[in-house]
This record gives C-alpha cells, sequence and structure tokens, in this order.
C-alpha cells in the first residue's frame, strides 16, 4: 500500500501539534511527522502520541548531531514503549552554519557521523532488549558503560524505525546503508530525481553492506498545490515560488537544479541573496521548474497524478495538511485514492 504522510507546521507549537495530529488521524493519514526546528520535535512527538491511537508518529529530521545517541535513544525507547509501537525515529544531519552558528555543535563530515550516530543507537537499543553488552567503539561516538540499574525494560515491540533525511550522494547512500526508510528535500524531491540520483545512490551504499534496496523504503516530499479551484492552486504555486526561490540560494539544495539544467538558477538567487534584492527571487523560478518540482492538481486528480510520478519510485509521500479544515473531507479521498494506487 502506499504511505501517505503528513507533518506539523514549521511553526507549530505544543496545542496545533496535538490538533494536527488529531486532524491527521481522522483524515487516514498513515503517519504523522513532527518538525524539529522552531520547537522541539521529540516533545512535539510525545504530545501527538498521546493525543492519537492509529497513526504513526515521526520526528521530522530531529536535529541529531546536538543530541547525543544516548540522549536520543532515552527519548525514542520511551515514546515507542508510550505509543504501543507507533513511533518513527527521523534524524538530520542540518548544514554547516545551522550545526554551528545555531547549535555550537562542532563541524565534521556528516555522513561518516551520521553512520556512526545510527550505528550507536542500534548497539544502544540491543543492549537494552537483548542484553548484549553495550560496547560500541568509533571515531565519534563510544558507548561502553550501562549500568544494569539505569537499564530501561524491555519493549513489546522493540523495532523502532530509523529513517534519514538526504539529498546529496554520500548522505543517500548511507540511507541505502543504514536506515529504514529515505526522506528527500523538498527541493530534491521529484519522481525523476529520486529515479535518477537518489535510488542508484541509495543502491551503491546499500551494496556496501549486502543489503538489498528493496529494504529501503522512500517516501518522496515534494512541495505540492492542491484545491478545488485554479485559483486556489494557483495561490499555492505562487506560494511555492517564492519558497523555492529562497531554499535554491543555499548551494546543499542546487543537486535538482543541475539535473535539470538550471544550475545557473542557484547561481544568480544566491548572489541576489547576497546582494539583498529579496524582491526579485520569485522571478527566477520559472513556471517550467514549478511544473518540475511542485505537482498540483484538483482533489479529485491529483491522486492519480502523484501515483504516476512517484508509484515506480516511492513507497509514500508526504501531503500537507490543508490550511482550511473544510477540505479535510476532500484530501481525505485523495489519501484513499493513493491507498489504492
Amino acid at each position: 500500500m502506499f504511505q501517505v504522510w503528513t507533518s506539523s507546521g514549521f511553526h507549530s507549537g505544543p496545542a496545533q501539534i496535538v490538533a494536527e495530529a488529531q486532524r491527521a488521524e481522522a483524515m487516514g493519514y498513515d503517519c504523522f511527522a513532527v518538525v524539529d526546528s522552531v520547537h522541539d520535535g521529540l516533545i512535539g512527538a510525545a504530545l501527538a502520541i498521546q493525543a492519537t491511537e492509529r497513526i504513526e508518529i515521526a520526528t521530522s529530521a530531529l536535529a541529531c548531531f546536538p543530541r547525543s545517541p544516548m540522549t536520543t535513544a532515552v527519548a525514542a525507547w520511551d515514546l515507542q514503549q508510550w505509543s504501543a509501537g507507533r513511533f518513527r525515529l527521523g534524524l538530520g544531519p542540518l548544514i554547516k552554519p545551522v550545526i554551528v552558528g545555531k547549535y555550537a555543535t562542532p563541524w565534521v563530515p556528516p555522513a561518516p557521523r551520521m553512520r556512526e550516530y545510527v550505528q550507536s543507537l542500534k548497539a544502544i537499543f540491543d543492549c537494552w532488549q537483548n542484553d548484549v553488552p553495550l560496547n560500541y567503539r568509533g571515531e565519534f561516538y563510544s558507548f561502553t558503560r550501562q549500568q544494569e540499574y539505569s537499564k530501561p525494560a524491555k519493549l513489546e515491540h522493540p523495532f523502532i524505525p530509523i529513517h534519514l533525511a538526504a539529498i546529496g550522494p554520500n548522505m543517500t547512500a548511507l540511507s541505502g546503508e543504514v536506515a529504514d526508510a529515505l526522506f528527500p528535500h523538498p527541493t530534491n524531491s521529484s519522481g525523476r530525481y529520486i529515479a535518477e540520483v537518489m535510488l542508484p545512490n541509495a543502491e551503491r551504499g546499500a551494496k556496501r553492506v549486502g543489503r538489498a534496496i528493496g529494504d529501503l523504503s522512500v517516501i518522496a516530499n515534494p512541495l505540492t498545490a492542491i484545491g478545488s479551484s485554479q485559483a486556489a492552486i494557483d495561490a499555492q504555486r505562487e506560494s511555492h515560488r517564492s519558497t523555492l526561490a529562497t531554499l535554491y540560494s543555499t548551494p546543499n539544495y542546487w543537486p535538482s537544479l543541475s539535473l535539470y539544467g538550471w544550475g545557473d538558477v542557484g547561481t544568480t538567487l544566491k548572489t541576489l541573496v547576497k546582494e539583498s534584492r529579496w524582491d526579485e527571487l520569485p522571478a527566477m523560478i520559472t513556471d517550467e521548474m514549478l511544473e518540475a518540482f511542485v505537482p498540483s492538481g484538483f482533489f479529485d486528480e491529483i491522486g492519480s497524478a502523484l501515483s504516476e510520478q512517484f508509484g515506480d519510485v516511492a513507497d509514500g509521500i508526504l501531503i500537507s495538511l490543508p490550511d482550511d479544515p473544510k477540505e479535510d473531507a476532500a484530501v481525505a479521498r485523495t489519501i484513499e485514492d493513493l491507498h489504492r494506487a
């Protein structure tokens, strides 16, 4: 079954996260991912778990490097126990200016560090669930001590899926190597980019450790424009034009531009930002680029369009909650269409 995810709003606080999670469950979404940025994603996940009964709850690109793997493991273990097996741990490396400037965390090559982070988590989980002595030693992390008196109880549902946010070749390959799911960034989540760039890189990583690429799920994460009228769709597309213009001024998000032959656009956007010419950014994102990066359509047709673009390259897709709750029923029908795909 094609999974349909959604996420909390970027600025959603505790009260909004509870309401959004309950809406998502009522609409038939399979997973609600809690953003970790403005507010703490682990606290938000706990609130979403408490407020729901069926839907899976995930962290959406948890800023993991500022957190010790042990700290993250304890939180994930508690959330998995509390949710009766509904929790998914999503991790993201973030970019250097954020890691260093916002979180005061030293910068090291993110893919090798993330490999050890995930391996550390699995070693810790194995210690807790299967009584394997804790003895993980790496370049960035070492864990060798777990007192019996402070060891958490074993779980009825011990498997905690780990998904990685990835864009570039190294982190994508690492997803194939150690993760259960791959979560692309909206700037790099077209069906073509997933098929031609991400899946080959993920398969390269999987082969390094003898895994099959089928062991890795891919959850597409494009910006979408969905509505009941052309005016509503057009308004969303224009909003996404501005969003993409800002995001594509950052070189980390340029791989899709390069794939489509629009690499010069990223360079121009970066220059405009440096010169504080913000008003000129949206015009750089053409209608052709929106067609490539923003799946658009009416509620009764978008399901088939998304299935056509992503059905052969992804196991699921993230669709945002509608701004107007009056449209929840229409989105619920779209979710049903995708479940049948």
